[in-house]
């Protein structure tokens, strides 16, 4: 039992019923958002027949750490290991939709994915992403402290 609650506050993975219901959790409750509520309320196996799992998390988890992995190694940047995890993951999800859509094998909680668009679509809308800047590194530069002093003063 020790061992499982700590695993569960370290990866805040739930391994036992017991766990959640701990005064540890009750304690840690106000800074976890509503977490801990949901878990130990009836709702958390109502809102899909999957559970608490996401479908098929073992493929998609796979994914994930292959790219990690090739970051890591240096074979990818971030940038390309996100491009391809992105990739991958549509694909993935894809088969599992058609799956889940002719066979209901996700229990019809399957994926549902959108049609694909341009990224420039996004770029402008509110709360939408930015565009990368020309020079994402531009070099330092020092001001005098009491110019700066002077600049939020007049404000």
């Amino acid at each position: 039992k020790t061992v499982s609650l700590k695993k569960s506050h370290v990866g805040l993975t739930l391994i036992r019923d017991s766990d959640i219901r701990h005064q540890s959790f009750t304690d840690r409750a106000p800074k976890l958002g509503g977490w801990v509520e949901f878990y130990r309320s009836p709702d958390r196996v109502a809102w899909s027949p999957t559970g608490i799992n996401v479908p098929d998390y073992p493929k998609l988890a796979q994914i994930w750490w292959q790219q990690i992995g090739d970051v890591n190694s240096g074979a990818f940047t971030p940038q390309q290991a996100m491009d391809r995890l992105a990739e991958e993951m549509d694909i993935t999800m894809a088969r599992m939709q058609a799956a889940d859509e002719s066979a209901k094998v996700y229990g019809g909680c399957g994926p549902r994915l959108n049609e694909p668009k341009d990224p420039a679509e996004w770029l402008g809308k509110p709360n939408g992403p930015k565009a990368k800047l020309e020079n994402e590194k531009p070099k330092g530069e020092t001001i005098v402290y009491e110019e700066l002093i002077k600049r939020w003063t007049t404000q």
